[in-house]
């Protein structure tokens, strides 16, 4: 099976499994059981190994640091694959054995891997949790369609089960259509919500400093939670991201979400996800190279600041 990988002068370093002293991991989590639009992220985990291939030798240009030698993947997780319940049942205890032991970045997958995430870093740290949530929609939804769960709620179910300081959650790059309530549901319950539309011409660090720091007093004045980013590729404008399952245009370049994490990688992370990659709507990998960008450059500032 593709690890993940980076490319040295002489040939692939591929990712080993793993063991106790190994201080971070990936693990895939293929499943797309909840997706609405266009199903195709349960195959994400293996294109995003595949994409990371072209991190050349896995130094970060900014960080100056590399996750070889203290980077495993622990493979895709052996889960149910046809009911969302059951999945998130078995991906509880899955995930507590593992973050238990490494620093994690998981592999989606659609959205509705993050709850269980949640609930198993809730049980593990014995308190919510701060979360930086990247975008398009909101996820806030009470149900999907009729039913009681899926990859829209999260948010929602999230809030209502205490898993996270509420007016710590910040969401970044949200422009989807959707009702008033919805849209602005985290902002009701005290969170912080940057628009797609009000980040539109700011990529550079100076002009995305008003966010950073905002995200930070919040922080400060919450006690410093410990933090959890979760990342929808669809943050990204379909021009920077067209595999995904639900596209929606207006959205972030990838330049501006790489300063983001840049710029925040001093916040005190216990971990993150990225999710909604859908391979078979990519072109040229674009999407699976940005995803692989995005997990690389969150591990090597956590190395940075180790």
């Amino acid at each position: 099976m593709s690890s993940f990988a980076f490319l040295s002068d002489q040939r692939f370093l591929k990712v080993g499994v793993p063991d106790a002293a190994t201080p971070y991991a990936v693990a895939g989590i293929a499943w797309d059981g909840a997706t609405t639009n266009r199903p195709g992220a349960r195959l994400a985990p293996r294109a995003i190994r595949e994409a990371s291939h072209m991190l050349c030798d896995g130094t970060h240009p900014l960080f100056d640091t590399s996750p070889i030698g203290r980077l495993g993947d622990v493979g895709d997780l052996a889960l149910p694959n046809t009911s969302l319940t059951a999945m998130r049942e078995s991906l509880v205890p899955a995930a507590a054995a593992l973050l238990r032991r490494h620093h994690m970045a998981w592999l989606g997958g659609d959205h509705s891997i993050t709850l269980p995430l949640l609930r198993a870093y809730r049980q593990w740290l014995g308190q919510p949790l701060a979360v930086i949530h990247f975008d398009a929609h909101c996820d806030t939804w009470e149900d999907h369609f009729g039913e009681p769960s899926g990859h829209g709620t999260w948010v929602y179910e999230a809030m209502q089960e205490g898993l996270v300081v509420d007016a710590c959650f910040t969401q970044i790059g949200i422009r989807s259509a959707g009702l008033r309530e919805a849209r602005e549901f985290v902002a009701r319950r005290g969170g912080q919500i940057f628009t797609a539309r009000a980040l539109r011409g700011l990529a550079a660090p100076s002009q995305l400093q008003p966010i950073t720091d905002a995200i930070r007093r919040r922080l400060a004045a919450h006690g410093n939670p410990p933090v959890y980013l979760s990342l929808d590729i669809d943050c990204l404008d379909p021009a920077y991201a067209p595999g995904t399952g639900t596209p929606e245009p207006g959205g972030l370049s990838t330049a501006q979400v790489l300063t983001l994490l840049e710029e925040l990688a001093d916040l005190p992370f216990v971990g993150m996800d990225c999710v909604e990659v859908a391979p078979p709507y990519d072109h040229a990998e674009i999407t699976s190279q940005a995803a692989a960008a995005f997990v690389w450059t969150y591990l090597c500032g956590r190395l940075a600041r180790a």
